[in-house]
């Protein structure tokens, strides 16, 4: 799987989280509640100083077995006291973009990119959906790396 190694600056998230892990049975429910939450939820048009209307699926606060996912918006200001708040730190990424069916084309690319031999820092992970369409989607997935 191709990718390219990126710098990006510091980015703020606001939107919802819960902890789960790769081993959880319930990781796939846990995470399709967070979005189910974002947009059903009503959670999305909450969020102020949107940077942009893309969505991000943040994977942070790495520990042997869990991590925390946060799904939400990146912000200019964080004003929602009401809503978790996270920090994409500034630095190098392996940048991986995907198109596809957006649950489909994801986890299909997160199998390959956990089998890839990446000098990956664990600082904070991130899925950026670049359109709404489920089914016809552009998404560009972010791996921090040493």
């Amino acid at each position: 799987m191709d990718y390219k190694v990126v710098q990006l600056e510091e980015k703020i998230i606001v939107g919802v989280s819960a902890l789960t892990g790769n081993s959880d049975p319930d990781m796939g429910e846990i995470i399709r509640g967070l979005w189910k939450e974002l947009y059903q939820g009503g959670v999305s048009v909450m969020i102020k100083n949107k940077s942009n209307q893309y969505a991000i699926g943040l994977y942070s606060d790495y520990t042997s077995n869990q991590y925390c996912v946060t799904v939400g918006n990146e912000v200019f200001n964080a004003e929602n006291a009401d809503l978790t708040v996270k920090i994409i730190p500034a630095g190098k990424y392996a940048k991986f973009s995907v198109h596809g069916n957006m649950e489909k084309a994801v986890a299909n690319a997160w199998g390959k990119i956990w089998q890839m031999d990446l000098d990956r820092s664990f600082t904070g992970d991130f899925e950026e959906y670049l359109s709404d369409d489920r089914n016809d989607c552009d998404i560009d997935i972010y791996i921090a790396i040493k």
